[in-house]
């Protein structure tokens, strides 16, 4: 299942204890230890939300098989997030949700990216930054793959344009528009 809709991302765990009490259906935890993350992923979902883990962030876990072994095995998440093609294969792999995270920095690392999203064929891309509607548009006219924004997202017009341009979902670790 893809997300849909704003995607609280969390940093930390007072966010993480706010978010919980919300009536979003699907969370990204960033920056997370792998000492924390299974409890976490199962609290989460005990309270019913969709837990997707920024794999490139997790503190403590090597980017490989086994890696991705572990996070299936005993952590348990509904999806991985990663700028990494390798990752993104290793999700496909296992059968976990793949959304690739692309930076725009210019039209060569839109290039780049694209060149990538074709060889790790993920399941959804983020956009980063997400306040860009052309390129949401672009990237998904040239992948045809649905796209969330992310990133720099600080208001509902923010939200509106992004959406308006074709992303299925917002990722915002901006608490006002949870």
């Amino acid at each position: 299942m893809i997300p849909t809709g704003i995607i609280p991302a969390i940093r930390n765990m007072k966010d993480f204890d706010e978010v919980l009490e919300t009536s979003h259906k699907a969370i990204v935890l960033l920056e997370t230890r792998l000492a924390q993350l299974k409890d976490m992923v199962a609290y989460a979902k005990r309270k019913n939300k969709k837990v997707f883990l920024h794999f490139d962030l997790i503190q403590g876990l090597k980017a490989d098989d086994y890696g991705m072994e572990f996070l299936i095995r005993e952590v348990k998440p509904d999806g991985i997030l990663s700028t990494r093609g390798k990752v993104i294969g290793l999700a496909k792999k296992h059968n976990l949700l793949a959304i690739q995270r692309l930076f725009l920095l210019d039209s060569s690392a839109l290039d780049n990216n694209l060149t990538l999203i074709r060889k790790s064929k993920p399941d959804c891309i983020e956009v980063l930054p997400g306040i860009i509607p052309r390129m949401i548009e672009k990237v998904h006219q040239d992948s045809g793959l649905p796209i969330i924004a992310g990133g720099l997202i600080k208001e509902e017009t923010d939200v509106t344009a992004a959406l308006e341009a074709g992303a299925v979902a917002i990722t915002t670790s901006d608490k006002t528009l949870w």
